[in-house]
């Protein structure tokens, strides 16, 4: 893969993440660099007054700055702009970060030198790794504050992770014999407008999000298994005739995932007429979801592939002072994405109360000796619990909007807050979806000795191999956390 030149896919730059050798600039790509580098030497050298090369920057772009002071200018851009809060974002988010910049700056229209590109791609395969606050950015100028703190270390400034632990950038450049770099023309300003911190998150949220939709239908299926619900709200005529991508995928993945199912033999005879929403319209649902996962795909992956900071240069006598780095372009998606994911959750509650009604051969709270025993009865608390949570954080933050720098800039995007919501829906789905399984596989055991789908069976195996059936009430907190594990972990097949 070539940086600046190749377009990239989301699951391109995770894999960049895990082995960093992966990408490379090669001779167009440093042509670029290096053309666009001239083209703001020359605009410094001119006589003409150009945002962020040689004024001031927000609401100062109206004050000059001289040709000698332009590397104290980038110097104090980056350490006034370094001020977000909270705790860090985890590495990989800074990594996801790293690599999105140093594709959009190769792409020429930047001006940042290849000193500092290669400086950037130096790092993440050394794994010296930026510490990034996860507070502070409005989504608009790009991600101002999480951006100034990716790119401190090339001034021998703020903190980097080296392996598992966070040291002082000066000390582990030391170790490394790296010099702290002097930033030229527009460089500081090159590197922190851009929309790399939502990016990043709306990367590492498909990348789990994908999974979720697949383990999401995957658990439905076991769920109808053990109701014994009815499978023809799957067949493939009913979707063909409202034929929307994400139903018609869920539909079929049904289909499969309940092949060969004794469990489904036994409802054919049965006298009920249809199934609640929650099972039977798990196409339209999922696959409404799965529509949302499409968009923000498409989203993430155009931006990804594009030029985000400000000005942009095009030639030594033409430069653009635009708009590319607001993030509503990713903060609407996002919040859309969000709402889909917790939808998953939503529909996943349902199915798990509908297991502890004691109906259809079912014992209540999926336990013989109730009374005695509580059974399953609280988990389904924890999963509501989250649902709820998840409903507060569907509150889309691109609605939003707080003017800044002295009212220069008047609309934001919020983006970046749009990003971490979605990040957190999807670690409450984990939660949510690990009840759904644990009251899935404790169902199924009431349905023996009839047979699931193969598929079926050897997910309830996965379940099995970490937790057993319950008999006596026990500590099931520590099974629910044990099941999330094993779907943190990618653990369960989800692909038919």
């Amino acid at each position: 893969m070539i940086y600046g030149v190749d377009v990239f896919t989301f699951h391109d730059v995770l894999e960049i993440c895990k082995k960093p050798s992966k990408a490379k600039l090669n001779k167009v790509a440093k042509e670029q660099i290096l053309k666009s580098q001239k083209n703001v030497q020359k605009i410094v050298e001119s006589d003409r007054c150009v945002y962020g090369i040689n004024t001031g920057f927000g609401p100062l772009c109206d004050t000059k700055i001289s040709a000698d002071e332009t590397a104290q200018l980038q110097y104090n851009l980056i350490i006034s702009h370094a001020v977000g809060v909270g705790k860090p974002i985890d590495k990989e988010f800074s990594k996801i970060m790293i690599i999105a910049k140093v594709h959009a700056l190769s792409k020429g229209f930047s001006g940042v030198s290849l000193e500092v590109i290669e400086r950037l791609i130096q790092m993440l395969e050394k794994d010296i790794i930026p510490v990034v606050p996860e507070q502070g950015s409005v989504g608009a100028s790009g991600d101002l504050a999480p951006l100034a703190h990716l790119v401190l270390p090339l001034l021998g400034l703020g903190q980097v992770w080296e392996g598992d632990e966070i040291f002082e950038t000066m000390d582990v450049l030391e170790r490394h014999d790296l010099e702290p770099l002097v930033l030229g023309p527009k460089e500081g300003l090159g590197l922190i407008n851009g929309t790399q911190f939502i990016l990043a998150h709306a990367i590492k949220g498909l990348e789990k999000f994908e999974y979720l939709l697949n383990l999401a239908d995957m658990t439905a299926a076991m769920s109808i298994e053990a109701y014994r619900g009815s499978e023809s709200p799957f067949k493939k005529e009913l979707h063909e005739i409202r034929p929307f991508e994400g139903s018609k995928k869920v539909a079929a993945r049904m289909v499969k995932f309940l092949k060969g199912s004794e469990n489904m033999k036994a409802h054919e005879e049965c006298e009920r007429v249809q199934d609640p929403y929650s099972m039977r319209c798990v196409p339209q649902v999922h696959g409404a979801s799965r529509n949302a996962f499409e968009h923000l795909k498409l989203m993430a992956e155009t931006e990804l592939n594009s030029v985000t900071d400000n000005p942009i240069v095009l030639s030594a006598e033409e430069s653009i002072s635009g708009g590319n780095f607001h993030g509503q372009l990713m903060a609407l998606p996002l919040d859309y994405a969000t709402l889909a994911a917790a939808e998953l959750g939503n529909i996943s509650d349902r199915r798990s109360y509908l297991l502890l009604e004691g109906k259809y051969g079912l014992p209540r709270l999926l336990t013989e000796s109730s009374g005695l025993n509580s059974g399953f009865m609280i988990p389904q608390y924890t999963s509501a619990a989250l649902v709820t949570e998840n409903k507060t954080l569907c509150f889309p933050a691109s609605a939003d909007s707080i003017p800044t720098s002295l009212g220069q800039e008047d609309h934001v995007s919020m983006g970046s807050i749009s990003g971490r919501k979605f990040n957190q829906v999807l670690g409450n789905l984990v939660n949510i979806l690990s009840v759904e399984l644990m009251f899935a596989a404790q169902g199924l055991e009431f349905r023996r000795p009839s047979k699931c789908s193969k598929i079926i069976e050897e997910n309830v195996a996965v379940i099995r191999s970490k937790v057993k059936k319950l008999e006596d009430d026990r500590l099931i907190g520590k099974d629910m956390l044990a099941i999330a594990e094993l779907i943190n972990e990618r653990k369960f097949k989800v692909e038919v």
